[in-house]
């Protein structure tokens, strides 16, 4: 708060500046009175001075102008002229005729221009040359004329100290004055503004203003005491205001039995939470809650049980347990809703349609009765299903009500084909669970070229699943999967212990490849995949260098501090790092700086329609020259044509897979295309 005061605002700013032009005012106007004073001191003393070297010489001066002794008079004039100050001298008759006369020029004083304006240039000073015996006659004048500037100098030298002396002195005493008030005053209101600035405006009466030390009882601790009975009275006003106002407000937006947000202040919540989608670009599912048979359960263990009910339900389905459940709301008497945000598919609501079954469905007491209670769940998802609260809300209770009349305990989307997607994507998962185990997963091996050597440099292990009903799947399709329900782990490890083994193979006849394995983002935080991937090189005596783990940009930078100090530990031991699908993602400087990386494989998308598309051409030169300036290798994916592969050679990417190669083959195809491609490096 004090930093809201200019300097030029502040009280004890003006009463410093006041003070010290009053010291300054008054110590001019004593200081220019003790000068004037001491210039009449000094006047004075110059004329005295005079007058008394005139009686020193006067008897010898009558004598030489009585004996009228020119060499005597000379001789008078001369001793007067031994003093600084005297300009000139003469001893003369009384027709006028001077006996004895001397003069020199006015001394070169810097300061004569103002100090002859205020004692004159000279003076002149003369006495009468008289005997007085045997009678008083006067024979002759003597006159002095006197330099002023030599006494003016003492004056000025005086009147200097005098003056600076006297203002300095002022300015001292109003130096002193304002650190005495600054003390007494300016400093206990500066710490009682302080704390001002710290009150809390929504609860004023929460922090109270402190005393200053050393003003108990007095005008400054009677006005803080004042103050702070002011604040802790608008602070008891304001709770009691808010609490008056949080009563109405939960009255006219909450649900009074299970606390929930009512449909109107949901509505509100969910345009809230739509903002937040579309600012963000991901999906939004909302989903209604319809409790089976409700009405019967009301009837069977009255209304005070099925309240109870309800508010059982509502802890539940609001639980912390789920990390993008965004809010609930009660829409009625046994309906609820759910909102669930940052999701970037549909499986994700399915799978939370899942938990808001499973919570609800799990026994629960009610007036000592154990009850078993089930719901139907509707399904509408933005922006597929609507753009607009309302019409989602209302085709989520759609969903819920064509639900209910297909059966008990499900869910189902709004729209019919996503809904069977679902349907078809979890008994997927269901087989998934099991593919490993019944050996559904083999590998296809893609050769990695040196396009300006024409060799095989090695291959990228390929997992693919034959499905006994589908048939082949593809592992855009299942990878996914096998992440979100973390089966990828057991998945990765037969895909690196698989690969590893054929690399040794390999090794063992002579061939000398590089194994590239796909590290996918759960595995990488897994907190023992270091050992893991070192404990397979061990058990089939691979040689480190002769792997190279492909990690994606988006699989690290969540956990970047993490990854990068375990891909860190595994160059160390030898293991090589490639960035794959680099320029998808977030394609950053800051760490690749960081990361313990050999290699940029670039993006087949950039690829596919390099010299077609302009900006994936200028995509992947942009890449190429990023590896080139720090000395990473680059490899490109999906090289599909000729044209493609000259192009890149000469850009400098001189590694490189895709169809215009080969396409991923079983380990005895890999065998015959290196004998027919030449020899591997």
């Amino acid at each position: 708060m004090r930093k809201l005061f200019r300097p030029e605002r502040r009280l004890g700013y003006r009463i410093l500046l006041w003070l010290l032009l009053t010291a300054l005012t008054v110590g001019i106007a004593i200081g220019t009175i003790q000068t004037l004073i001491d210039f009449r001191t000094v006047s004075n003393e110059m004329d005295t001075r005079a007058r008394q070297t005139l009686a020193l010489v006067r008897e010898a001066a009558t004598q030489s102008v009585y004996s009228i002794d020119e060499d005597l008079a000379q001789q008078v004039i001369d001793g007067l002229f031994e003093q600084q100050s005297i300009r000139g001298a003469t001893i003369t008759h009384p027709d006028g005729i001077p006996l004895a006369k001397s003069d020199r020029d006015l001394s070169d004083k810097p300061y004569r221009g103002l100090t002859d304006a205020i004692f004159g240039a000279e003076r002149t000073y003369d006495v009468a040359l008289i005997r007085s015996q045997p009678e008083e006659v006067q024979y002759g004048t003597l006159s002095i004329r006197v330099d002023t500037a030599h006494a003016a100098g003492l004056w000025l030298e005086r009147a200097s100290i005098i003056l600076v002396s006297g203002i300095t002195r002022a300015l001292l005493l109003g130096l002193v004055l304002y650190v005495v008030y600054h003390i007494l005053v300016t400093r206990p209101l500066f710490r009682i503004v302080d704390d001002l600035s710290e009150v809390d405006p929504a609860d004023p009466g929460k922090r109270l203003i402190r005393t200053p030390k050393g003003h108990d009882r007095d005008e400054l601790d009677t006005w803080v005491q004042a103050t702070n009975e002011l604040l802790s009275s608008i602070s008891e006003t304001q709770q009691k205001h808010q609490a008056a106002q949080d009563r109405i407000t939960r009255l006219s937006r909450y649900d009074t039995l299970t606390g929930l947000p009512n449909r109107e202040m949901f509505l509100t919540l969910l345009n809230s939470a739509l903002e937040t989608a579309r600012r963000q670009r991901n999906m939004l599912a909302i989903f209604c809650i319809g409790l089976d048979d409700f009405k019967s359960l009301n009837e069977q263990y009255g209304f005070s049980s099925g309240d109870r009910l309800l508010q059982i339900i509502a802890e539940r389905i609001m639980s912390n347990d789920q990390d993008n459940l965004v809010n609930g709301g009660r829409l009625g008497a046994d309906q609820f809703a759910v909102i669930q945000g940052n999701i970037t598919e549909t499986y994700q609501a399915a799978a939370m349609a899942d938990w808001l079954l499973h919570e609800i469905s799990r026994p629960l007491s009610v007036g000592g009765a154990e009850l078993n209670v089930t719901a139907t769940i509707g399904v509408a998802v933005y922006p597929d299903d609507a753009l607009q609260s309302d019409r989602l809300l209302q085709k989520s209770e759609q969903s819920m009500t064509l639900a209910k009349s297909e059966g008990r305990n499900q869910f189902q989307f709004y729209v019919a084909s996503v809904d069977q997607a679902i349907r078809d994507r979890k008994h997927l998962e269901r087989d998934l669970d099991i593919a490993l185990a019944q050996r559904q997963f083999h590998l296809l091996y893609q050769p990695q070229i040196d396009m300006e050597n024409h060799r095989v440099l090695g291959a990228e292990a390929l997992i693919r699943w034959n499905h006994p009903e589908r048939g082949f799947i593809p592992p855009d399709e299942f990878i996914p999967l096998a992440e979100l329900n973390h089966s990828i782990i057991d998945i990765g490890y037969w895909v690196l212990d698989e690969a590893c083994r054929q690399a040794k193979e390999w090794m063992d006849q002579g061939l000398e490849l590089r194994m590239s394995v796909n590290l996918s983002p759960v595995q990488l935080r897994q907190e023992n995949i270091v050992d893991v991937i070192l404990g397979v090189l061990r058990q089939h005596d691979l040689p480190p260098s002769r792997l190279e783990l492909e990690v994606t940009e988006t699989s690290f930078m969540q956990y970047l501090d993490d990854a990068i100090g375990k891909l860190s530990r595994l160059r160390d031991e030898g293991v090589r790092i490639a960035v794959d699908d680099f320029g998808t993602g977030y394609s950053s400087l800051t760490y690749l700086k960081r990361l313990p990386v050999h290699h940029l494989k670039i993006d087949k998308q950039f690829v596919r329609d390099l010299l077609a598309n302009e900006e994936d051409t200028q995509i992947a030169n942009t890449i190429i020259d990023l590896g080139k300036s720090l000395n990473l290798d680059v490899i490109a994916e999906g090289v599909e044509t000729r044209e493609q592969s000259i192009y890149l050679v000469h850009r400098g990417c001189i590694m490189a897979q895709g169809f215009y190669f080969s396409k991923p083959v079983a380990p005895e195809d890999f065998l015959a295309f290196i004998e027919q491609f030449g020899p591997p490096q």
